[in-house]
């Protein structure tokens, strides 16, 4: 199966995209990791596929893959290249695109600039429905880790998360308490972890340790819980400048029942032919 492919990244955050709607695609597992491989395949951190509209009112369907070969049910850095590929490739001439998700609807914006607002939707603060084992609501849970304490805000973008305050991005223990969170038994089906350093009320920098992937240089529903988390504690503003490794993303948030607003760059990096 020889399949075409465009090479995509939103701050770093890397991508391999499929057609799959001009091009029949079907992926095992075990071809996901070989895809993703930055050594013996193209090298990504998820593999994402623009499928034909499965939901009423919406134009395409996206899938995202990560490089374990799991699939997930949102991505924000990729939902902006998603965007960024329909366009590029002929398959919408429109500047607000509704994609279907595993998670469900999310609307696509391009700017005039070429940046894209995604419309994230509103997140899910509910422990059952992130999914996340507790008693009951909370601002703060407090979670076991190696016999530490850690306190985290749980949410879910479409995908769940968990998010810390930290001191210093820098210095966050980001490659030791990130694996230990994603699979902790309070997260069922695993969980994206955050490490937020609060700057101002109107800007933060975060570190995100992804399930199935590990640490990238950038998260963008990750920055959208983030920002939730930090909103709801009462240290941030509706409007939140974002700095990740990769980049900076710009997230607006109004408050409860309120969709989260996230505005970032996609680029294409190139285009190329596979075997498989």
């Amino acid at each position: 199966m020889r399949l075409k492919f465009t090479k995509m990244h939103g701050l770093g955050n890397d991508f391999v995209v499929f057609d799959a709607i001009r091009q029949q695609v079907t992926l095992e597992a075990a071809a996901i990791r070989r895809l993703a491989d930055r050594h013996r395949g193209i090298g990504c951190d998820q593999v994402l596929l623009v499928e034909s509209a499965r939901l009423p009112g919406t134009d395409f369907h996206y899938r995202i893959f990560n490089a374990d070969g799991s699939e997930v049910e949102q991505c924000g850095n990729g939902a902006r290249c998603f965007a960024r590929f329909v366009r590029d490739q002929g398959l919408s001439d429109k500047d607000a695109i509704p994609v279907g998700t595993a998670a469900g609807a999310i609307q696509l914006f391009v700017e005039p600039d070429g940046q894209v607002r995604v419309d994230m939707g509103v997140p899910v603060l509910e422990p059952a429905r992130i999914p996340f084992r507790a008693a009951k609501q909370a601002l703060v849970y407090r979670l076991s880790v190696d016999g530490q304490e850690v306190s985290i805000g749980a949410v879910s973008m479409g995908n769940p998360h968990a998010v810390l305050l930290v001191e210093d991005a820098d210095d966050a223990p980001v490659e030791r308490l990130g694996p230990r969170l994603e699979t902790h038994p309070h997260f069922p089906r695993r969980v994206n972890v955050g490490f937020m350093q609060v700057l101002s009320p109107e800007h933060i920098r975060l570190r995100v340790f992804e399930r199935g992937v590990g640490e990238t240089l950038a998260c963008g529903t990750g920055a959208c819980a983030a920002v939730v988390t930090g909103r709801l504690r009462g240290l941030l503003a509706a409007r939140v400048q974002v700095s990740l490794p990769g980049g900076d993303l710009v997230i607006q948030w109004d408050g409860n029942g309120t969709p989260v607003l996230m505005t970032g760059p996609a680029q294409r990096v190139f285009e190329g032919e596979i075997e498989l």
